[in-house]
């Protein structure tokens, strides 16, 4: 009888110990992994700020530790199973990937003080505005934005050998939304 009360009592220790080990999500953070500009990964949760501040707040797995990042900190995040990556200070999600990026903007860095060591420098973000697509080429790594101005040149330079990604590009009807399926069309001809 005192093997069975003592193993019972072994195994409710492991398990309360158990749970006590799962630290829960802090309120207002949700779980994510970063990349930092020297490609080291940091596990743990983000409270956004990217629309306010071009930045996210930090904390480690334990739920300790904080730390804010801005955008010219991270090269990339995933957060609930959306990938971003930033460029030039700024927060981008990840439309769709391959030669061609197909982005949209998350937030505006642009005039936003950092500092280099003790330097003050302030940042001239990207062109646009928060909620606009922009097109990342992996290759010569520019980044172009997507309106009802350029979108004829990026068909013509950009899409250029694939007739099935500028047909449908040529349909879109003013919504750059829908210039995704013609990347992924370009991107999936581009692999090839």
């Amino acid at each position: 009888m005192k093997t069975k009360h003592a193993f019972y009592s072994i195994v409710l220790s492991l398990a309360v110990s158990a749970a006590n080990a799962q630290t829960p999500i802090p309120e207002g953070y949700v779980k994510a992994t970063i990349t930092l500009a020297n490609n080291s990964e940091l596990h743990g949760y983000i409270k956004d700020n990217m629309k306010k501040a071009a930045s996210v707040s930090f904390l480690d797995e334990s739920g300790n530790n904080k730390k804010n990042y801005d955008g010219n900190q991270i090269n990339s995040l995933t957060i609930e199973g959306a990938n971003l990556i930033c460029l030039n200070g700024d927060f981008f999600k990840s439309v769709c990937t391959g030669k061609l990026n197909f982005l949209q903007k998350l937030s505006d860095a642009s005039g936003k003080l950092t500092y280099n060591g003790s330097e003050p420098i302030f940042n001239n973000g990207t062109e646009g505005k928060i909620g606009d697509y922009f097109v990342y080429s992996s290759t010569d790594r520019k980044l172009k934005l997507l309106n009802k101005k350029s979108v004829d040149a990026f068909i013509a330079n950009d899409l250029t050998g694939c007739t099935e990604a500028i047909e449908k590009a040529k349909t879109i009807n003013g919504d750059i939304a829908q210039l995704k399926g013609a990347v992924e069309i370009y991107n999936s001809y581009a692999s090839k």
